[in-house]
């Protein structure tokens, strides 16, 4: 049986700005562009977050919940050096490690013999590890069989701690799982099962996968293994990647151009960082990613050069073929198999953005 980990690091780049300048820790600050140029938050401290100052919001709306909230501008060469002793520490746990941000990573440690091979203990080092060789930093770290049940664990720790969950326990804890926390249920989704009755875990398993499959197409069926915790995604790591991207789902429906521009820099930018481990690969197609409420997808893909303008461009073009509210905005990049590229700073095109 595989052992998982998922480990998030701590309001991440809040984090490193509170660590260089203790000033910040105990008051709501924020990394994120200024309002006067239509900025986005990137990360919100947790003081911040009291506040309701959430990741992608707009800086504007972010200083009307939280007037007081301090504003900081990104340095994404702190953020990545930082990143990479995180990555470092996860590297000596196994090589099957699949970052899917600077911050966030699965590792496989189904391996290793530490601990004589125990997750929680592993688990245990790598955040201690993490929090001396970067002075300071904290992470939260969810240990279970599969990757559903790790990033649940992990989120239910938040910040600074950990939970396992074990094959026993893997019935009882499901359960009692609000359906949102599913992996890939967004609002329109939950809005659906709510309609045949169903909240958590436990009554969405009342339903056979052809009943689940009928309602949701493809997608029901993972929903009748994953409202079981099953889950059979493997680590995927860097050698196997042929793509990389990034998506968000809305808690409603974004009807403005303006608004969806300002959720595909942040799309953009976690793009980017995670384009960072790998630097030998070499770009061959940008995509962009819409999905309407009506769960219609649609996805353009283009050989163009690597910069945020034409990401832009690219959403601009398929939106306007199509121009209703949408429910999900996702961009990313295909990559060739071998011929190493020099990527552009897309985030220094995101500073010059706001």
């Amino acid at each position: 049986m595989r052992k998982i980990i998922h480990i998030d690091m701590d309001a991440f780049f809040a984090a490193v700005e509170m660590r260089d300048n203790p000033a910040l820790r105990n008051v709501p600050m924020a990394v994120g562009g200024s309002s006067d140029r239509r900025g986005v938050i990137s990360t919100s401290n947790y003081e911040a977050r009291k506040y309701g100052v959430r990741s992608a919001m707009a800086t504007a709306h972010a200083l009307k919940l939280c007037p007081q909230l301090v504003l900081v501008r990104g340095s994404f060469s702190k953020y990545k050096e930082a990143s990479a002793i995180v990555f470092e520490v996860f590297h000596e746990y196994s090589d099957k490690v699949e970052g899917l941000s600077l911050d966030e990573a699965y590792i496989d440690v189904t391996d290793c013999p530490l601990f004589n091979n125990s997750a929680t203990l592993i688990a245990q080092e790598i955040r201690q590890k993490i929090f001396e060789r970067t002075g300071g930093l904290t992470a939260s770290a969810g240990i279970a069989s599969n990757k559903l049940l790790a990033k649940m664990g992990s989120d239910l720790r938040k910040p600074n701690g950990q939970f396992t969950i074990t094959p026993a326990s893997v019935d009882e804890f499901i359960r009692p799982v609000l359906i949102e926390r599913i992996h890939g249920v967004g609002k329109v989704t939950a809005s659906a099962l709510h309609e045949l009755g169903v909240r958590t875990c436990g009554d969405l398993q009342r339903y056979q996968r052809s009943e689940l499959v009928h309602h949701f197409g493809k997608f029901g069926d993972a929903l009748f293994d994953y409202c079981r915790g099953h889950d059979e995604r493997s680590v995927e790591t860097e050698h196997e990647r042929k793509s990389l991207g990034s998506e968000e789902t809305f808690a409603q429906d974004v009807a403005s151009f303006e608004e969806m521009k300002g959720h595909l820099l942040r799309i953009c930018e976690d793009v980017q960082g995670a384009l960072t481990k790998y630097s030998d690969r070499t770009v061959k197609n940008l995509f962009v990613k819409i999905k309407y409420p009506d769960f219609k997808v649609t996805t353009i893909e283009r050989a163009m050069p690597m910069s945020t303008e034409n990401f832009l461009y690219l959403l601009e073009e398929r939106w306007g073929q199509d121009p209703r509210p949408v429910r999900l905005l996702g961009a990313g990049v295909k990559f060739e198999d071998t011929v190493p590229v020099l990527q552009l700073p897309l985030f220094d095109d995101l500073r010059a953005l706001g």
